[in-house]
Formats: structure tokens, sequence, C-alpha cells
């Protein structure tokens, strides 16, 4: 990434316009790969990545042996992912008020001063009282805990609305709105739960990683219309591809 950057700021200075009308400028790998060689990254920034990437995703055990073989440590408590996994576990299983409770347990104020994760997790919960059939329960629900909020809310109320349509539908497979049934909709809510807790612990929500590795395809992108040079296609090895020419 730090190279394309570097190249993509060296090739501006061809941008005239006869240049522009020329073919592109050509990168042979000897030169890419020199050009590669003199950027220098230190190996505790790598680590650092590396250990951002294994606290915010929970992957506790995994960060643990990185900290014990690099040295690097990791900027909270590792017991504390433990505890948010489990959160996240039990909205992934469909136990909504389980994570509730364990969200409350972790720090009170964070349900307290989030209404729309609140919100979408008493919406999850009607998901998982229609999922297991009970109607009754699920009506009641609804009356109770979520009228009130969609009343304050327009887009709460849109979202119940949504919610209770699937109860209109025998095959929820005919509702529009069937994918809230969908284990996809589980995964959602406790990623907004993930990031919620995330946040209340200073920490950044969302790994660095994948927005770097995002800035990589943009980088190469813009680069492809000024040069033909050997990229990276293929992000898991991360092998460079000459260019086809």
């Amino acid at each position: 990434m730090f190279l394309s950057r570097i190249v993509l700021r060296d090739l501006d200075s061809i941008d005239s316009p006869s240049s522009m009308a020329s073919s592109k400028k050509v990168v042979t790998r000897d030169e890419w790969e020199r050009k590669l060689r003199d950027v220098k990254i230190r190996k505790e920034d790598m680590n650092r990545l590396v250990m951002n990437f294994l606290v915010t995703e929970g992957f506790v055990d995994a960060a643990d042996k990185f900290r014990v073989e690099s040295g690097t440590q990791p900027d909270i408590d590792l017991a504390t992912i433990t505890d948010r996994m489990e959160v996240k576990k039990a909205v992934q299983s469909g136990n909504v008020q389980e994570a509730i409770e364990k969200i409350n347990d972790l720090n009170p104020t964070i349900l307290d001063t989030n209404p729309q994760l609140y919100f979408h997790l008493q919406q999850q919960k009607l998901i998982e009282l229609i999922r297991a059939g009970k109607i009754n329960e699920a009506l009641e629900f609804a009356q109770e805990e979520l009228a009130p909020r969609g009343e304050e809310n327009q887009a709460f109320l849109e979202e119940i609305e949504k919610t209770v349509a699937l109860l209109v539908f025998e095959d929820v497979k005919n509702c529009p709105y069937g994918e809230l049934l969908d284990v996809s909709q589980r995964l959602k809510t406790a990623s907004e739960v993930n990031a919620a807790i995330l946040t209340s612990q200073s920490h950044e929500k969302d790994p660095k990683l994948p927005s770097l590795l995002k800035m990589l395809i943009w980088t190469q992108n813009q680069l492809n219309e000024k040069a033909a040079y050997p990229r990276i296609n293929n992000f898991s090895t991360a092998a460079l591809e000459d260019p086809a020419i």
C-alpha cells in the first residue's frame, strides 16, 4: 500500500497532456521490488496491527499466545475479550435475554446510553419468539415492550411493523421481511453489540487490517490508470503478479 502511494506520487509528475496521450508507464518487477525494499515498516507496527485484529475479533487465546511470542501488549485486559465473546455468542444463539444480562454485568451504561442498540436487542428477542412459534407471547411482548418505543421513534416503528408482519404469513418464505429470521440477522445484531462493548472500553469497534486492505485496493485501482506494474490480486497470498503488457 505504501509503495503504491509512493509510485502514484512519482507518476503525478508525468501527468502532462502529452504524457496522458501516450501509453501507460511500465514498472518492471525488478524496479517494483527495489522500491518495495526501500519502504521501511517497523516490525513493532506490524505486530500492533496483528494484535489489534486478534483483540477486536475476539481471538483471546491467539492474542495471549501472540503477546507471549512477540512481546506486544494488548491495549485492553484480555479477560474482557472472553466476556465480550460470551455476549456475542448468546446473541448468535438466540439467547437475547442472557445477552442483555451479560451486557449489564459488564457495563450497565452501555444499554442506558445506546437506545438504538437496546431496541435492536428487543427486536431480536421478538424475532426469536416468532421463530419459536410463541405467537401470543410475541404479540404481548411487541405491545408492551416495543410499541412504546415505536411511538417515540419513527424508524423504530417501521422496524416493529416489519417484524410483526412475520406473524401474518404462515410460510415466512413468502414474507417480504423473511430475512429477519435468517442467521444473518442474529449476526448483524451480535456485531452491533460487539462494537458497542468495544467502544465502551475505549477500543476501536472495527479492526484496522480490513480498512488497510480496502485502502490498498483503492490505491491499486488509482495506479492502474497511470501504470502497468506488478500488483496483488490474491490477498490471501499477497503474491505479486506481473502486468499484462
